[in-house]
């Protein structure tokens, strides 16, 4: 292999550095924060809902709805009007967000007890359960010193979710009274 004289080396290495400034100058206004933006996010959680989170208008009624992600989560709008009004006030329409989640996953919720602690989710002397989002995603703790836990390692206590979301209870059912040493 041929050695790189040092003259050689500096043009490489400008060369090198005018195409990365290129690159980032020439993506579209706004695109290049976005694509940061999820690339730096694990995952980006599906917006649950059918309808405009500022105007109340269904999606599509107005053409094709508009798609932004905030904190990790996508929201769609029926238009740049509602796009603006949401980004004057992110934290109302994000909490109006993570209500209309909740409510539509608690119904689902998989577990009974605390997925940390193991505990029942019902009032007890630490207090009444805690409805926590995370990322667009219910968890339930059995109290608010349960969180903590929970953040220090999401993905292993996300995965006992989910877990607990695939067992079916038809199956489970079904082997009642079934005697497995044939």
């Amino acid at each position: 292999m041929k050695k790189m004289s040092p003259i050689s080396k500096v043009i490489a290495l400008a060369s090198a550095g005018a195409l990365v400034a290129f690159l980032a100058f020439a993506a579209p206004k706004g695109e290049s924060e976005q694509t940061a933006k999820s690339e730096s996010t694990e995952t980006i959680s599906a917006y649950p809902l059918d309808y405009c989170l500022v105007s109340g208008e269904k999606l599509g009624s107005m053409g094709d709805p508009i798609v932004k992600v905030y904190d990790g989560r996508e929201v769609k709008f029926c238009c740049n009007n509602c796009v603006k009004s949401f980004e004057k006030d992110q934290a109302k329409y994000l909490k109006k967000l993570d209500d209309a989640v909740l409510s539509a996953q608690k119904a689902d919720y998989p577990l009974e007890t605390c997925v940390v602690s193991g505990e029942p989710l019902v009032p007890s002397s630490m207090g009444d359960p805690v409805d926590y989002m995370y990322n667009g995603r219910l968890v339930r703790f059995c109290c608010a010193g349960c969180i903590k836990t929970f953040n220090k390692e999401p993905a292993k206590y996300l995965a006992m979710l989910d877990a607990a979301s695939t067992k079916s209870p038809e199956a489970e059912e079904s082997h009642e009274g079934h005697n497995h040493a044939h």
